[in-house]
């Protein structure tokens, strides 16, 4: 399953690649949130049925964004930071979990469980080096794989991201996933695509006239070719 876009986004192992590691400068920036976006909040229905919600990123999601990573298959994980960590460290889930909702924005995928809301998504966009481009990275639960999640993340996040004025991105994806590779090419234009160290970097746009009016529930019908 491959439902992960990796990038720099919080990965800090190749410097070549990944100068957005949490700093403690960046985590004193992150913790300047600002008006949580409501209208981002949806339930969704995928294509089994399953019931989930996607909603903004909150402070309050650190203890379940380590959790999230502790359900994470090694292979998932180093897709999606480059490294396998034992557990996500203080400062990266400080720094994720917390953001302004404009330059930086995360959306959540979460189900109700029997001891409370449990992520099984996340889907982001970050400030990248190129100005007027922002970074995108994704990643869902080995188990929620295959069911449709990973597009409507990938939708959910660039809408946003065009509605606060950005639409221009980047995105880093292993050369073999070949499932995520297909999704993209068939939501997105592609301006610009390089291969270095099996790692697909793409600069694009989303395909489209702009954000996108989310209905509050998405139907369960296939979502993309690749099944994702």
């Amino acid at each position: 399953m491959d439902e992960v876009i990796r990038g720099k986004v919080g990965a800090g192992v190749d410097s070549e690649r990944s100068n957005a590691q949490p700093t403690a400068a960046g985590v004193g920036a992150a913790a300047s949130a600002g008006v949580y976006p409501r209208e981002l909040e949806r339930p969704v229905v995928l294509r089994d049925g399953a019931y989930l919600r996607i909603r903004p990123i909150r402070p309050d999601d650190e203890p379940r964004l380590v959790d999230l990573y502790g359900r994470l298959s090694d292979y998932t994980a180093y897709q999606r930071f480059f490294t396998v960590m034992r557990r996500l460290p203080p400062t990266w889930y400080h720094f994720f979990a917390n953001v302004d909702y404009r330059r930086r924005l995360a959306l959540v995928a979460e189900r109700d469980t029997a001891t409370g809301s449990e992520l099984v998504g996340v889907g982001r966009y970050e400030p990248s080096d190129e100005e007027g481009t922002a970074e995108v990275a994704l990643v869902v639960q080995d188990g929620w794989q295959g069911r449709g999640l990973g597009t409507l993340l990938l939708e959910d996040v660039l809408s946003a991201a065009q509605a606060r004025g950005i639409g221009r991105f980047l995105a880093y994806v292993l050369a073999d996933n070949i499932r995520m590779l297909r999704l993209l090419m068939t939501r997105v234009d592609v301006l610009e695509r390089k291969t270095e160290e099996g790692v697909v970097a793409l600069t694009f746009t989303p395909r489209g006239d702009g954000p996108r009016q989310a209905p509050s529930l998405t139907a369960n019908e296939p979502r993309e070719g690749a099944g994702s």
